[in-house]
């Protein structure tokens, strides 16, 4: 991605940094995100309310997840950088219409949620590198006779609003001009619902949020993820636009933890282990891709 300004983040993050996250230099000027951070003594994290497992409510509403532990070590490594030990934290619920408005307008620092980084959305804002590969699929009931993207036509399916499944299934049924009725709700868990109720046949978003889905519910084994994988997308933190030396302190803090072998223990955590609130487990392996991306972090998306 971007690998045109690359040395220019390179340098600026030598300059800024050196070679780890140690306090800036003594009188070195701050300026955009980061003055603005010092400036209030706070940085506003947008997460997601129920995007299980990346970011999300427990039983007892803390904000639990795997990118919002990713969150929360940047949030450490930029209280070293900035020397601010005593750094306030304040969480923002978002969703997918309002994340990327919020993050432009300066409502929010930055969110580790669930979002794709993504050629159209790197034109309103900038992305992290890469903390996790998704692929597109449906997630159905066990009895529905969905096997396949074939076998959606004439049925009516949700997508979750403002993601880019829902623009991609948008154009999938205009392009092959398909008897597909699409229905867009609020969030994950009220998609889920439609499929639940019925009032939908299949859930269509990242297969990883649809595992999650299925497995907080209340009865998992009544419901399956089928279909040929529409798209495969790179997941970062979004970050607000143009603000190169914010980005590459948040990259350097994501590469250490990746190429340390950090990043693998939350993925196992989040993804491969019982979370909480009720113990579930997604049983999601981690993919080749995203292993190479832990051994070469980069912000490259997939759609380039």
């Amino acid at each position: 991605m971007k690998k045109s300004i690359r040395p220019t983040l390179t340098f600026t993050l030598a300059l800024m940094l050196g070679a780890s996250l140690a306090p800036l230099a003594q009188g070195q000027e701050l300026t955009g995100t980061l003055k603005h951070i010092k400036d209030t003594n706070t940085i506003v994290l947008g997460h997601r309310e129920s995007s299980v497992p990346y970011s999300y409510f427990d039983n007892s509403q803390h904000v639990v997840g795997y990118s919002q532990e990713i969150a929360l070590i940047i949030v450490e490594d930029i209280k070293k950088a900035l020397g601010t030990p005593d750094l306030q934290v304040k969480l923002i619920p978002i969703n997918a219409q309002n994340r990327i408005p919020l993050i432009q307008n300066g409502t929010i620092n930055m969110e580790c949620g669930g979002t794709t980084n993504n050629l159209e959305r790197r034109k309103q804002a900038d992305f992290s590198d890469t903390i996790s590969i998704t692929e597109t699929r449906l997630l159905t009931k066990r009895d529905s006779n969905i096997h396949s993207f074939d076998d959606i036509v004439g049925k009516t399916v949700v997508v979750t609003a403002g993601t880019t499944s829902e623009r991609y299934l948008k154009k999938y049924i205009n392009d092959k001009k398909l008897n597909i009725e699409l229905i867009s709700s609020r969030d994950h868990a009220e998609s889920f619902l439609m499929v639940e109720t019925g009032r939908a046949a299949a859930f269509f978003m990242d297969a990883d949020v649809l595992a999650g889905e299925r497995a907080k519910s209340a009865h998992p084994d009544d419901y399956v993820i089928a279909g040929e994988p529409q798209t495969h997308e790179a997941i970062a933190c979004m970050l607000p636009k143009g603000d190169l030396v914010f980005k590459a302190l948040v990259d350097k803090s994501i590469a250490r933890i990746e190429t340390d072998g950090e990043t693998q223990k939350l993925y196992t955590k989040w993804f491969m282990s019982p979370i909480p609130p009720k113990g579930i487990n997604l049983n999601y392996p981690l993919s080749d891709s995203l292993k190479a991306v832990f051994n070469h972090p980069n912000d490259t998306s997939l759609d380039e």
